[in-house]
């Protein structure tokens, strides 16, 4: 069986046209869980309302009290859900109509070459779309500057690049979510991590979603392929160096939470990784040479490396670059 999972918030907007692009799919042996994240808006209304509608495969409820944020949302509901395969989706985007149907052809192709007991995991390219879907960019691979090859543990440690409203995944990988880690990014990028380090990683370039990108989240995607990225980060510092300490940190979690599962050379690597805040700058640079922990693309490689060479104390929150 398969379920998708939804986690809403204030997302009376667009969750009514999401829904109905799930409930359109090619494929329709699935059932959506819903949990909405304490909405102040008509949000609650609108899935409820689906709900009672649709009883046999939609399923919505509300939490108790507000997790803290979607990342935490989106745990809360992997950690509780499993099944054969899990698909997670996002309120404000919308699905094409064969996303299922190729994603799990995909996921049983692997299935057959690794075995079921393998933890697998899915990922596919999508359409970048303004609020009112019209195509901004054909390809969010292409205008992120990200290879689906970047997918080893060294590579992962460092940027996430499976979106997690193409994920799907299976049982074997669902099991390994028992907990939220004291640290972590987002949820997709702990899932691709997770998949890497005890499994496998595949990927379509189909884009199977409609993803909408807002004026908030726009910038980092739309500046990677150029010389105008480096410059951007050249004069914010602060939001790269944020996000590498942000995956300083991921990787001292991880490697907390999964020890007894990982291999030496593994804990060798998020060890190294995660000490990167106690070391001089040459320290740093060594340790990146040595695990090959760059940044996918050669823009961000150099904001990498000037970022490194700049950094001083522990930065703000990042916002804004990928």
């Amino acid at each position: 069986m398969l379920k998708i999972l939804l986690p809403t918030y204030n997302g009376e907007k667009y969750v009514a046209e999401l829904i109905d692009s799930l409930l359109a799919q090619t494929y329709r042996d699935f059932k959506l869980y819903i949990q909405d994240d304490k909405s102040t808006d008509g949000t609650l209304y609108i899935v409820t309302k689906y709900a009672m509608e649709n009883p046999d495969r939609v399923i919505a409820y509300q939490n108790e009290e507000n997790t803290g944020g979607a990342k935490h949302n989106f745990l809360k509901m992997m950690i509780e859900y499993k099944d054969d395969y899990i698909m997670l989706c996002d309120q404000d985007d919308l699905w094409l109509p064969d996303k299922i149907e190729k994603s799990l052809r995909k996921m049983k192709e692997m299935e057959s070459a690794h075995g079921a007991s393998t933890p697998l995991l899915v990922h596919t390219d999508l359409k970048v779309v303004d609020d009112n879907l019209k195509v901004i960019r054909s390809s969010y691979r292409r205008m992120a500057n990200t290879s689906y090859k970047f997918t080893a543990l060294n590579n992962l440690v460092t940027m996430n690049v499976a979106t997690g409203c193409t994920i799907i995944y299976n049982r074997a990988l669902a099991n390994l979510f028992t907990a939220e880690p004291e640290s972590f990014v987002m949820h997709d990028w702990w899932v691709a991590l997770t998949a890497t380090a005890f499994g496998k990683i595949g990927s379509i370039r189909d884009r199977t979603v409609l993803y909408r990108q807002h004026t908030n989240n726009e910038v980092g995607a739309k500046k990677v392929r150029s010389v105008r990225y480096v410059r951007y980060v050249l004069t914010h510092i602060d939001i790269m160096a944020g996000k590498l300490y942000n995956s300083y940190r991921q990787a001292g979690s991880f490697l907390k939470m999964y020890d007894e599962r990982l291999s030496d050379e593994q804990k060798e690597l998020l060890a190294a990784h995660a000490s990167m805040p106690e070391l001089t700058k040459r320290g740093k640079l060594r340790l990146i040479f040595k695990y090959k922990t760059f940044l996918c693309g050669t823009a961000r490689k150099i904001a990498q490396v000037i970022v490194l060479l700049s950094s001083g104390k522990e930065p703000k929150e990042p916002k804004g670059v990928t």
